[in-house]
């Protein structure tokens, strides 16, 4: 694998990442209002285990982020290394 190569893989494995990022909110933000409807419910089992999803989905959050974190600077410095331009995320 050549030097462009590995780093549109890496670009790519960024763009998943961040994905992975946006789909572990959705899944709190889901799970948050599924909470907030059951106060009025007061269903106690889905209290529990919505609160141990909620705790679950939010370290998983915090690993993905530590992830992306570290191998986006993985990519920048081999980008740097090799005189490659970092791709930039399209801004929505």
């Amino acid at each position: 694998m050549d030097k462009a190569q590995k780093f549109e893989l890496m670009n790519k494995i960024v763009r998943e990442l961040e994905d992975l990022q946006n789909s572990q909110t959705a899944l709190i933000t889901k799970i948050s209002q599924i909470e907030v409807n059951n106060m009025n419910l007061n269903d106690a089992y889905l209290d529990k285990q919505l609160d141990e999803m909620h705790i679950k989905i939010a370290n998983n959050v915090d690993t993905v982020n530590d992830i992306f974190t570290h191998f986006e600077g993985i990519r920048d410095n081999f980008a740097k290394a090799n005189h490659l331009d970092v791709e930039e995320a399209p801004v929505e």
